[in-house]
């Protein structure tokens, strides 16, 4: 099933579309979504349509930064319940892990990671579509959203230590600088906010200790969290395998010496979850190879690189079998779909 995004996310989106000029109904109906979704909060719709509805928007309007400014910083309550719960988090640490687990269950896309390294806290965030869609104008929004959660949550002074976008750089990059701060930076690897490392520990100001248990309590009865356990310890394989791919160097072995496991006890552990390594192995590059392929920077050689393969060829191979299509295909049918969103936005303003 495709992945969904509640519609809460797009609260905003009529009014800003019809200041910058555009008529709502028409642009969501060119991307397969209608106006009246949007009047009932919560309702799940596909993910994919509302990258393209975003793409197109900026594209019709103008506006490079539509995503950001949909963001309108701060917006906790786009998350629902999930809002309560953050607000009363002890500290950001706290407040970024229960967003990892739950930030799902308003966006199946989505996918946070929180990395620590030396004096530095990484928040990667990336999304998974299943299927080509443009992501610019949607990380944007995403990128937006969760730094104005952890402004909401520290003090309205707070600022990232640096923001990096895989996006090219805008022509103006002013209205990033604005929400993330000087340190702006384009067509990196991954889309982060870098925090200071002591950041992790400070005080969510909003915080009452009293109300905590039962914020957490309201929040597991209205929604579910990410798996439980097993998947987890999935998860922890998975970014194993991620980590060594680009490296060249995975093997069973490695992956197993990383996790502080013996093979043989890897082995038992997957086989407990109806899994192999090679069945990890072939969806976490399943899982990656969406992200590189729609970045336009990486050749596809140096995408069957990052992913571990000793030669394109074999890339390529694996991917039909995955795919039932080629890398090539795959990439062609992504831009012309964004191709073909442009020529929409400039038909539809009567442009030659």
């Amino acid at each position: 099933m495709r992945p969904r995004i509640r519609t809460n996310v797009l609260t905003e989106y009529a009014g800003l579309a019809r200041s910058s000029g555009l008529d709502p109904a028409v642009v969501l109906g060119r991307v397969g979504l209608d106006l009246a979704d949007l009047a009932v909060p919560d309702r799940w719709i596909p993910a994919a349509p509302v990258a393209r509805l975003l793409e197109l928007s900026a594209q019709q309007s103008g506006c490079p930064d539509f995503g950001l400014r949909l963001a309108q910083l701060p917006r906790l309550g786009t998350l629902g319940p999930l809002s309560v719960a953050l607000r009363d988090e002890p500290d950001l640490r706290s407040a970024v892990a229960l967003l990892t687990e739950y930030a799902p269950a308003y966006n199946e896309a989505l996918h946070l990671r929180l990395r620590e390294d030396g004096d530095r806290a990484v928040i990667e965030v990336w999304l998974e579509f299943g299927e080509p869609a443009p992501r610019d104008q949607v990380l944007d929004l995403v990128m937006a959203e969760l730094s104005g959660i952890i402004r909401a949550l520290l003090g309205s002074g707070w600022r990232p230590r640096s923001a990096g976008f895989v996006r090219s750089p805008p022509a103006d990059a002013e209205p990033w600088r604005r929400l993330f701060g000087p340190r702006v930076v384009f067509a990196r690897r991954s889309n982060s906010l870098v925090l200071q490392a002591q950041e992790l520990g400070a005080r969510v100001i909003t915080s009452d200790p009293s109300l905590r248990p039962y914020t957490r309590r309201f929040l597991d009865t209205v929604v579910a969290p990410r798996p439980p356990a097993a998947t987890a310890g999935l998860a922890d394989v998975a970014e194993a395998v991620e980590l060594l791919l680009p490296l060249g160097r995975l093997s069973l072995t490695r992956a197993s010496r990383r996790l502080g496991l013996r093979p043989r006890e890897l082995q038992r552990y997957l086989a407990q979850q109806d899994q192999t390594f090679s069945s990890v192995l072939d969806t976490t590059r399943a899982r990656l190879v969406e992200r590189f392929l729609t970045n336009g920077r990486y050749s596809l050689t140096e995408v069957s690189q990052l992913l571990g393969f000793s030669a394109p060829s074999a890339f390529s191979r694996w991917f039909r079998r995955q795919f039932g299509t080629s890398p090539t295909e795959w990439r062609r049918a992504a831009r012309a779909r964004s191709e073909s969103d442009a020529t929409s936005a400039w038909e539809s303003r009567g442009w030659p």
